[in-house]
């Protein structure tokens, strides 16, 4: 149990690992574990809506995707261009006593070989979860998103992915609150 509580004490800290991303964007801020929890819940979502892929590993990677940066921390693009994280070792170091370890493992080189639909479908939840976070940011008056969400708009594999991009560029980000309002 002592590599179990350890593990949980890993992935607790992407609570306090901010994502680099955004100190380039010049507004906003998010955690890694704020992010994977939109990336998790947008892969449930579209477990429903896409009914043949399996929603326990499309959950799983959406949730365990950025776990080797409790160890690695955020690189955004620029410090990728500097800097080569081994985040395979990253996972293997967190895992190795962990009886379910090789099933983290194999989850997240799924989700980075992209060769299935849940992995195919994760990368796009991952992706949703920056355009959310990037056309609220736009919506409430910061114009350093306009240069991004046709970036990482174009990253989308899936055409579920795609669907819900198109219909989040059309919606305000906080026309859920106010549909409806009265006093």
């Amino acid at each position: 149990m002592k590599a179990i509580a350890d593990l949980l004490f890993e992935a607790k800290i992407l609570k306090d690992i901010p994502r680099a991303g955004f100190a380039f964007l010049g507004a906003g801020r998010e955690s890694v574990a704020e992010h994977s929890f939109a990336a998790a819940f947008i892969g449930f979502v579209m477990s429903k809506l896409e009914p043949q892929a399996d929603a326990y590993r499309l959950l799983a990677m959406c949730l365990l995707h950025d776990l080797a940066e409790a160890r690695i921390g955020d690189l955004n693009y620029v410090q990728k261009k500097y800097v080569t994280a081994d985040e395979k070792q990253a996972i293997e170091d967190a895992t190795q006593n962990v009886p379910f370890g090789e099933e983290i493992s194999g989850l997240i080189d799924e989700f980075n070989q992209q060769e299935t639909i849940e992995a195919r479908l994760a990368h796009d939840a991952d992706q949703l979860a920056f355009i959310l976070d990037l056309k609220s940011i736009a919506d409430v008056g910061a114009r350093s998103p306009e240069k991004w969400l046709p970036v990482v708009r174009n990253r989308l594999k899936t055409g579920l992915g795609a669907n819900i991009a198109d219909e989040i560029s059309q919606r305000k980000w906080d026309a859920w609150w106010m549909d409806g309002y009265s006093e």
